[in-house]
């Protein structure tokens, strides 16, 4: 049998498995390494190269850096000061919005949701609002915080990883060109629709508040040099990522760096360093990233490439092919993870760019921004999952919400991508 064939069945079981999600995905994406090395796809290094590729490194550092701002307890302080000054529900929405997206540009979106729902829950039980009206939009700006920044979500980071294998990268602050504007569209349409949205009463809050109370209690006792320096550490690692070309060092090493520092004062401990790295999203990062090699050593990528372009016609334009992986992203982050989608579709997204002749950034951008659009089911994203029983949401609530801010979400996507990243630059 082929390499281009074999490429395309373990492609095939990755995207099945991804969506039904009988074995944990982090499995599936070692079993499709295992797989590319026992058939001789790829060899064992490169079957393998996945695990200690920089933007790995890039992510167990950040998991560091972020767990010390997390467990000083400095994220829950920023985000009560803010949230403390709003008084109607609008400006609620608003501010935990804000504070959401802003926190999770630059730390994990499961993190930022963790430590705002109980202090949402506590502004809306404190000024009589419904806890369900406030959750949600909380959850989703943590999801389009990530469009941000390169750090602010796996998604952006796979992305810079399979750039990087054809040799072109995004800057720290590219995202946010179409980032910015969607992350406004988001707090207009929830404080115009969402008091319209919601169901007005609220589930059981008790549990949600209760599985944070010991992180808060430990964050309130952490010394505030601790606090300081972790918030030091924070901003120094972004500066430093920010001036990446001016100062000659790459991103990952600056993040190692910052971590190094937290553990070596003593801000986080050796075991809470451990325990603060996803090694689920690394071992699937790491996994399924030697797919995008197979698909260019074997040729199936090109197979794939021309199929796709061969489906519209030859004279198929950029902007078609735009919305033709913008779109299945979209589909496919809905129902699995918006890293898995990712981790798919980038490669397919380059090779398709490769084969018109086009900008591979332009694509895999077209990629990162559909695995955003995680919002119309409680599995999208984990901080959709996080305030489905905060919230006392429903399946349909997500659906009732989600749908129509994809649709609102993609006009700004579709109309800012050509501009910003054009197809033939």
């Amino acid at each position: 049998m082929e390499h281009s064939t074999i490429t395309l069945i373990i492609l095939g079981f990755a995207v099945v498995m991804f969506v039904w999600e009988k074995i944990p995905l982090a499995l599936t994406a070692v079993i499709v390494s295992v797989a590319l090395t026992l058939t001789g796809v790829l060899t064992p290094a490169m079957a393998f190269a996945g695990y200690v590729n920089s933007v790995v490194i890039l992510f167990v550092a950040m998991f560091v850096i972020g767990h010390a701002f997390f467990e000083t307890g400095m994220a829950k302080k920023v985000g009560s000061m803010v949230t403390k000054f709003a008084k109607t529900e609008r400006q609620v929405i608003v501010s935990t919005m804000l504070v959401s997206g802003l926190l999770s540009s630059v730390l994990s979106n499961t993190g930022t949701a963790a430590v705002l729902i109980p202090v949402t829950i506590g502004i809306a039980d404190h000024a009589g609002f419904s806890r369900a009206r406030l959750l949600m939009p909380m959850a989703f700006a943590s999801t389009l915080g990530g469009n941000l920044t390169l750090v602010g979500t796996p998604p952006n980071m796979i992305a810079q990883g399979a750039l990087e294998l054809v040799d072109m990268r995004f800057g720290f602050f590219e995202f946010a060109y179409v980032g910015i504007p969607l992350f406004v569209v988001g707090i207009l349409y929830f404080v115009l629709l969402g008091p319209k949205l919601f169901p007005k009463g609220s589930g059981p809050q008790k549990a949600a508040a209760d599985a944070t109370k010991e992180d808060d209690d430990k964050a309130v006792d952490a010394p505030k040099w601790k606090q300081v320096f972790a918030v030091t550490v924070l901003l120094g690692t972004i500066a430093a990522m920010a001036m990446e070309n001016a100062i000659g060092i790459p991103l990952h090493v600056s993040a190692c760096i910052g971590a190094i520092l937290l553990v070596a004062s003593r801000v986080l401990t050796e075991s809470q360093a451990y325990k603060a790295i996803d090694l689920r999203v690394v071992f699937l990062f790491g996994g399924v990233l030697p797919l995008a090699t197979a698909l260019e050593v074997s040729g199936a990528g090109s197979m794939i490439a021309h199929n796709a372009i061969n489906l519209f016609g030859e004279n198929v334009t950029p902007f078609l092919m735009m919305l033709q992986i913008y779109f299945v992203t979209v589909v496919l982050t809905n129902f699995i993870s918006n890293t898995a989608a990712a981790a798919l579709l980038a490669p397919l997204a380059i090779q398709i760019a490769m084969a018109m002749g086009a900008d591979p950034r332009a694509a895999v951008m077209s990629v990162v921004l559909g695995a955003s659009m995680a919002f119309a089911t409680p599995i999208g994203s984990p901080p959709n999952t996080m305030v489905l029983t905060a919230g006392g949401y429903k399946f349909v609530d997500y659906v009732r919400a989600g749908l129509p801010f994809i649709a609102v979400g993609s006009v700004v996507v579709l109309l800012l991508l050509p501009v910003f990243f054009p197809f033939f630059p």
